[in-house]
């Protein structure tokens, strides 16, 4: 087995709460939600009528604060894209460029044939295919010239490549939930197994539809029944009155590299990734396993030569349904017995709802800022817990050291990833 340590030296992010890291770290902190009414779907017959909406974000103003900032070529790159892209992709590719920056590999030196992408989620760009054949269904010419290639999960790992002119392993992975898991366990293997430098794991936002929104209500797999009218109430992991996940408009890119590459070149170090997996529970249908995600727990704290004593901290994927937040608790004690009690647990989708595709790396993306802020954020909305959940689940921001940090995601289709990251401590 090959032990490279892997470093993160870069991050981004973009959902309601921010789409700076520090604004984004600070709003957690504060325990503020992201969810309102939709915007974007105001018009539309849908029972659903909360989410984390970002459809008015300003693309422009975040373009313009990009100049100066990175080489006029990826600038003008950048411009020339995003003018014809699906909206979606074009934050994809700002959201790339911001780790890119962030990780300061703009400045070199690397061979761009040994940086690759890879891109966490499927299905990606739904609401420009749905609105798309809405137009082939009133006239079949006007539709995008171009719909054949941006209607492909393909688009945001070429234009990200693209973009930053990079030439290793371009691709995309899919496992719903659990895809920025199974992104960020690829980034591994390339760096330590296929020779690359770097990676970005790149988890753009999930375009929702209405069709998708509707058919996850009819499903009776997001909340659509009693906080309609008090969004930010509506997504309250643990609480008795919860009655489904909120979807959410949300994207993060990781930047990985060995860590001895990056202290050679002076990098930032935000945490090491010790180690991330994923398995499946046999079951296509939405239906959480405690053998399942206790099995991978496990394994996982195997493969990172871990006991579960060393782990301090779960960000928990706790997305606010009956079934599948007890489950995760099940499953934790499972795997870590007694001390699932020492735990220290919090649940980000109380206040960023679930981003879907992209949850497990924008949520990464909170665990490393807690960590290296020495503070948990708190998970709000729980009036009165849930009588099964008697484990520490942090309801307060609380100053804790947090070592070890176990990041779980579960996918619809029975699909489980984990990942583990540690604190950097300069060695």
């Amino acid at each position: 087995m090959n032990n490279k340590r892997i470093a993160i030296t870069g991050m981004a992010i973009n959902t309601p709460l921010g789409d700076r890291l520090d604004t984004f770290s600070a709003n957690l902190l504060a325990g503020r939600s992201a969810i309102t009414r939709w915007k974007l779907f105001a018009g539309e017959s849908i029972y659903s009528k909360v989410g984390g909406d970002l459809s008015d974000y300003d693309i422009r103003s975040k373009l313009r604060s990009l100049a100066g900032v990175v080489d006029d070529g990826l600038f003008g790159r950048l411009e020339n894209l995003r003018k014809r892209a699906p909206w979606v992709t074009q934050l994809t590719m700002l959201l790339a460029v911001d780790a890119y920056v962030d990780a300061k590999l703009h400045a070199g030196p690397y061979n761009p044939h040994e940086i690759a992408t890879i891109v966490a989620g499927h299905n990606i760009n739904q609401n420009y295919v749905h609105n798309s054949r809405q137009q082939f269904t009133e006239e079949p010419d006007f539709i995008d010239g171009l719909f054949a290639l941006y209607g492909l999960d393909t688009d945001h790992a070429g234009s990200v490549s693209e973009v930053l002119q990079l030439r290793g392993p371009a691709y995309t992975v899919g496992g719903a939930c659990a895809s920025g898991n199974i992104a960020l366990s690829g980034a591994l293997d390339q760096i330590r197994y296929r020779g690359m430098q770097a990676v970005l794991v790149v988890a753009p936002i999930l375009d929702f539809s209405p069709v998708d929104l509707h058919g996850m209500a009819l499903m009776g797999a997001i909340s659509y029944q009693s906080f309609n009218d008090t969004p930010a109430l509506a997504s309250r992991p643990y609480d008795t009155r919860r009655e489904g996940f909120v979807p959410c408009h949300g994207g993060a890119v990781l930047v990985l590299e060995a860590l001895e590459t990056a202290k050679a070149r002076g990098g930032r170090i935000y945490a090491e990734v010790l180690a991330a997996d994923a398995n499946a529970d046999g079951n296509h249908l939405p239906q959480p396993s405690q053998e399942g995600q206790a099995h991978l727990m496990k394994k996982l704290l195997q493969a990172a030569n871990l006991s579960p004593e060393q782990v301090d901290y779960i960000s928990a994927h706790a997305t606010s349904t009956p079934l599948g937040d007890l489950t995760e608790i099940r499953s934790i004690k499972q795997a870590f017995g007694k001390h699932a009690y020492q735990l220290k647990i919090n649940a980000p989708k109380s206040m960023l709802g679930h981003t879907c595709w992209s949850a497990a790396t924008v949520e990464t993306v909170a665990a490393v800022l807690q960590m290296n802020a020495g503070k948990l954020h708190p998970s709000i909305n729980i009036d009165v817990m849930d009588p099964e959940v008697d484990l520490d689940i942090c309801q307060e921001v609380i100053s804790y050291e947090a070592n070890i940090v176990m990041k779980n995601s579960f996918g619809f289709g029975g699909i489980n990833s984990i990942s583990l990251l540690k604190r950097y401590e300069g060695i």
